[in-house]
């Protein structure tokens, strides 16, 4: 059995950067729905930070679900 360990470096390196992305996306979307309920508190409506948040959980989730597409082989046909 021949092990590539440069492919599987870059596997690591990129799955690493990957879930550190995902984390700190859903991390700024948190802060953002923070700062919502800050603005709540203030009088203000804070539909800027919500729509912020809504991003940030977007992209997390899309990133998800293309990990999963790139995982099953079933949607690759």
């Amino acid at each position: 059995m021949n092990l590539h360990w440069s492919a599987l470096g870059q596997v690591v390196v990129v799955g690493a950067g990957a879930a550190l992305a995902v984390v700190v996306v859903f991390a700024f979307g948190v802060v953002a729905l923070s700062q919502r309920d800050t603005a709540h508190e203030h009088g203000e409506a804070g539909r800027a930070a919500l729509a912020a948040a809504g991003t940030c959980f977007l992209a997390c989730a899309a990133a998800v679900l293309y990990g999963i597409y790139l995982i099953i082989p079933q949607f690759h046909r």
